[in-house]
């Protein structure tokens, strides 16, 4: 699960995330970290529309190579 303190360094710096959820790449959540709470984080899409975000998933940055989630 993802920290306060990550969260809130991506908040800040307004870098795009990848949110991957399973092993399709298609269903990778792409956006910039807008709030969160103890158990979900919003997502502002590139199409301005939010979607709330469970915290066990993996947020990499969209600038890097994406990763598995089953690799890690």
């Amino acid at each position: 699960m993802i920290s306060d303190t990550e969260l809130d360094a991506l908040r800040l710096s307004g870098e795009k995330v990848r949110v991957v959820r399973d092993e399709l790449e298609s269903n990778d959540v792409k956006g910039i970290v807008v709030a969160w709470d103890g158990e979900q984080v919003l997502i502002r899409r590139q199409n301005r529309r939010v979607v709330k975000l469970d915290r066990g998933y993996s947020y990499q940055l969209f600038s890097e190579p994406r990763q598995s989630p089953l690799s890690e």
